[in-house]
This record gives structure tokens, sequence and C-alpha cells, in this order.
């Protein structure tokens, strides 16, 4: 029964599916805790409202934030579950996107069809999008590229609407405002979405040239824009109350800009070759991502919107020929840090999904012209347009789904936990390389581990804001005297380890031990982490009992999802394992050392060169 006044209002079940289908997907491959990279940092400062590394990433903090007032288990959990909700909207919006572009299509006279057609179109893009190994790594974890790519799809879909309704005879300028608002509310998210500024602008002059010659016009596009940024206002603010993790401090307009600008990174100079110029390049990797058929598919596409509305195309050469001049031209990345460029393309692969949905489309109507179909389909050919339309995004989940299926990935919560389990009471650890260092800063921040334990992180032992924060430690410290900065981490580090090797038991971690050469210290093995002892100070016998207090989830067996800090802790693991086993092996103690080898070896089977040559040193058997 119809309601007088209001419209009926149709549910359109393709789009439900564009969310539904891949939110599925991710939360049953959904990691359950902490992983590694910037996984402990983002939940940290999430669950506190902090601020997370340069330049803070402010919305995304407040978008995750509520989802950890779910009671749904654990906080990074829930955190996680927040990116998997922003990678489903992100693929619902290549759906109308897709839909959008192909909704004044026509293949055949019977309009069922056509609406059935164009759907499927819009879906098989979605899904598509949603299990590439890009997004789908970045769903199951938490990570801001999905929002990111969400908000940009929002913006050219509204672009899309105004273009319409301008061509049509109506001027609705208030669509741009509301563009301009949501690209600057978006550098919250992350600083990338610029690099679509030159796509969004020249589809709005190529539209409408004479909106730039409109004072008015542009003074409220310019408004908007900083009241999207705005919400920057969030770090200074937050810093105020110093939250548990306060990246930067930005709490003075000369911190604000530090940590904004991204201050505190240093900038090496590159020197770049041909190989390195390639490598860069092909970060933007579509046919890892669609697989050649998709690349062929996006050619397709970008021929029939090309026919159809050429400032689409235009917009989406320009988003790719920007993102590749300035990432790859402008901040010339060394090689090994070109895994880290890989995340910033995910907008451009949304829209590549676009003209993947829509080369398949283009692919129907040659198929419907060569087969010369009636007016009027069957169920038969109903069924062939599925085939047709959703055997890549199948071909790619059955690709992708065992690399990205993180449901018992607790390798970053277990090397955390079994780090904390081998310190004394009131122990100071030194960590180095973020890998090690943020999943501690979870458990002891977020899940309340070990909070009598500190954790200063060597790389940022060269900035007063972070002293500032450690104040049991670093209150008043020899570090605050010199110009730290020049000498750099590893000076810094000698001199915290001078102040307090006497007063606390001090610890470093695995990749410090290997980082830093020590002269006046010692470290002494200790599990997976090393304590560091005077040098005149007897050395002692390594604790072997620690081991068999650790969880080792996930590092003896075959692992779906290893990137690089998940095989570097294994690596650790089996490292830590080989040291003991030989030190232990020197002392006569020949059944634990062979113990330890083949620990190592189940860990890590390209180590039984290494355990062998150990057990022919010390005359052991196997």
């Amino acid at each position: 029964m119809s309601v007088p006044g209001f419209k009926k209002v149709r549910i359109d079940p393709f789009l439900i599916l564009s969310f539904m289908l891949p939110y599925a997907l991710y939360m049953v491959t959904l990691a359950p805790s902490v992983t590694f990279f910037d996984s402990g940092e983002f939940l940290t400062a999430t669950a506190s409202l902090g601020s997370a590394h340069s330049p803070g990433y402010p919305l995304f903090l407040m978008y995750a934030k509520p989802f950890t007032w779910v009671p749904l288990g654990n906080i990074a959990f829930r955190i996680n579950v927040a990116t998997a909700v922003s990678s489903s909207l992100a693929c619902l919006l290549v759906y109308i996107l897709t839909t959008s572009l192909l909704k004044k299509e026509s293949l055949l006279t019977d309009e069922r069809f056509n609406l059935v057609a164009v759907k499927c179109a819009g879906l098989a893009a979605a899904i598509s999008f949603g299990v590439t190994p890009r997004l789908w790594l970045q769903s199951n974890h938490d990570k801001p590229y999905p929002l990111l790519a969400f908000i940009s799809a929002i913006i050219f879909c509204l672009l899309l609407k105004w273009q319409e309704e301008y061509r049509e005879g109506i001027e609705r300028p208030s669509y741009i405002y509301v563009c301009t608002f949501l690209a600057g509310l978006a550098m919250a998210v992350h600083q990338t979405i610029v690099l679509l500024v030159p796509a969004w602008f020249l589809m709005i002059l190529l539209t409408d040239w004479r909106m730039i010659t409109r004072v008015k016009e542009l003074v409220l596009t310019t408004a908007f824009a900083l009241l999207g940024f705005s919400v920057h206002l969030y770090l200074p603010l937050r810093a105020l109350s110093n939250p548990i993790l306060n990246w930067g401090d930005a709490k003075t307009v000369d911190q604000f800009l530090w940590h904004f600008l991204r201050k505190g990174y240093p900038s090496e100079h590159t020197v770049r070759d041909s190989a390195l110029l390639w490598a860069q390049i092909r970060a933007f990797n579509v046919p890892h991502e669609f697989t050649w058929l998709g690349v062929a598919l996006t050619l397709l596409g970008l021929v029939y919107i090309w026919r159809r509305n050429r400032t689409v195309f235009i917009a989406y050469l320009v988003s790719v020929a920007t993102f590749l001049l300035v990432i790859v031209g402008y901040f010339n990345t060394p090689r090994e840090m070109i895994f880290l460029t890989e995340e910033f393309f995910t907008p451009l692969y949304l829209l590549t999904a676009v003209m993947v949905g829509i080369g398949l489309f283009s692919l129907l109507g040659y198929a419907i012209r060569t087969a010369r179909l009636p007016e009027r389909v069957g169920a038969s050919v109903y069924g062939v347009v599925a085939l047709l339309f959703f055997t890549l995004p199948s071909a790619l989940c059955a690709v992708n789904y065992f690399e990205n299926d993180q449901h018992n990935n607790y390798i970053a919560f277990d090397y955390a936990s079994n780090s904390l389990r081998s310190l004394p009471q009131n122990a100071i650890m030194f960590t180095w390389g973020d890998s090690g260092a943020f999943p501690l800063w979870y458990l002891q921040g977020v899940e309340r581990m070990r909070e009598d334990i500190d954790l200063p992180h060597t790389p940022h032992l060269v900035f007063n804001w972070y002293l500032d924060t450690m104040p049991r430690i670093f209150k008043d410290s020899n570090l605050r005297k010199f110009d730290i900065t020049s000498f750099g981490a590893d000076t810094a580090l000698r001199i915290a380890i001078t102040e307090k090797i006497g007063l606390r038991p001090v610890y470093i971690d695995f990749s410090t031990r290997y980082s830093i050469e020590f002269k006046d210290y010692q470290p002494v093995q200790r599990g997976i982490v090393y304590r560091m002892r005077k040098i005149n100070e007897p050395s002692g016998i390594p604790d072997v009992s620690v081991w068999d207090n650790y969880n080792n989830r996930g590092i003896m067996g075959k692992q779906p999802f290893l990137d690089l800090d998940t095989v570097k802790a294994i690596m650790i693991y089996a490292n830590s394992y080989l040291e003991v086993g030989e030190f232990l092996a020197g002392i006569n103690r020949q059944q634990e050392a062979n113990m330890m080898l083949e620990k190592a070896e189940q860990i890590l089977p390209e180590m039984r060169v290494s355990a062998d040559q150990v057990r022919m040193r010390y005359g052991l058997g196997r």
C-alpha cells in the first residue's frame, strides 16, 4: 500500500550486493588483531584519539573511532572492521559510477535486458575492484586508503551529476562546493588526494569553462575547501590532551606545520637509473590487480567512454599521468621504499575497475550485434551475460583468496606479546624498526599489557616532542642538552643506555641488536630480545626457559599472508633459535642446542645450512 505524499522507493538488489559481497568476503578474511607495518600505530592512535605518523590522518582516526565502541572482539578487530566497511563502500561507489556512465545506454529494445546488463556491469566492476590484491590487502586490517578511494569516488559521482544537469540547462554550483569540501576533508585521510585535483578541474573546465571566471563561485569554492580542510584542527586540539600516541605533538603552529608537511622524514637524493625508473612505474600495476584480461577490458572501456563522455576519458588519463609524474617523477622513491607507494594508487584502481565494467558492457554489445539476438531474449541469454560479466571477478577472487586470508594472522600479536614476556619488571626496551615497535605500542597502550615497561623508539630520540612524551625516562636526560639531530639516532641510543643501564634493566629488540654496533656494552640474548650489559659484567647463561612462554602461532607452517614485515618476524624467530642453539652448543648443552637448531629449521627451512654448520663446528649429531 502506498502512502499519499511519499514516493515509493525501489530497492536495488545489485546496489546492495555491490556492498554486501565484498563486505562478507572481507569479514571472512579479516585479521583478528594487530598486524605489522603501520597497524599497531594506527590502532593505538584511533583508540586514544591521538595522532598517527605525519601527516596525522585525523579524519581516518575519527572515522574508525566509533567502531571501537562496538562490542565485537578486541579493539584491533573492531578497527579492522572499520576498514572493511570503507572498502565495501568504495566498491559500492564503483557500482554507482559504472551504472551512472551506462544508464542511458541500450543494447536491445528490451528495456528489462538493458537494465539488467547495466546493473551486471556495475556489480562486476564493484566485485572486481573488491577482490584486487591491493584493495583486499588494505581491507583486512586498518588502512586509510580505502576511505580515501571512497571519498574520491563520491566526488567523481557528484561531478558527473553536475555535468549531467548542466547539459540539461540546469546550473547547480552547489555540487562543486560539496566536491571541494570533500576534497579538503579528504586531505585529512591522505594527502595524495591532491593528485586527483587536476582531473576534477579539467572535468569542470571542459564542461563549463566559465566557472573559473565567476568570482563569487571561486570564493565559495575556496571557502568550502578550507572548511573541509579545517578538520586538521583536530591535531592541535587533541595534542593539548596529551593522548597515548601524540606523534608530532602539534600544539603550536610550528609543530603542526612540521607534522603536516612531513618534515620529520629524512630526504635523501636517490640516483635513478632505467631499472629504478621502471620499478617505480611498475608500482602502478594494472595487470597485477586485474590480470591482462582486465587490462584489455580497461582499454575497451576507455574506447567506449571516449565516444560517450570524453571528459571522463580525459579525467582518467590525467589522473594516471598526475600520479606517475608526482610519485615517480618528483618523489623518486628509493627501491627499498617502492612498496610504500603501491598503496597510493588505490583511487586509480577504483577508476580502472569502472573502466573494466564499461569494457564488459561494450564486449556484451559486440556479442549481441554479432549473434543478432532477437529483441526479446530468454533465460539462457541472461545466463550467458552472467557468465561473461562474473568470470573475471570470480577468477580474481579464487587467485587472490589464499594470499589475503588473514583470519588466523596472529604473528604480529604474538611477536609483540612474546617480546613483552621476555622482559623483567620495570624494564626499558629500545626498539628500532616500525614493524617491531608498533605492535608493542598497541598491546601496551590499548590492551594494557605490561604497563610497567617503557618502550622508547630509537629513531624518535632525536625529537624533543618525543622525549616529552616519556618523562619517566627523559625528563632530565642529557639528550636535551645536545643537538642530537646532527649526531643521529644511534648516538642518542648510546647516551640513553648509558644513563639508564645501572638504574633499570635495559633491553633492546632484535632490529636494534643488528642495526647498531655497541663498543661499551654487550647484548645478551633473552628469547627474541637482548639484555644490555657492560663489557666488564659477567655475561651469565641465556635464560632458555623464556621460550616455553612463547606463543608461536603461524610461524611453523606455510602462511597465506606474507608481507615484508611478517617475513622479517619469521626470520627473527629462526635466527634467535639458531643463535641460542649455537651458544648452548658452545657450553656443551648438546640436547638443548639440538632442540633449538631444529626449531630454527622448522620455522625457516633455509636455515638448515647454518644449523648444520653449527652442528659440525661443535660435533653435534642430528
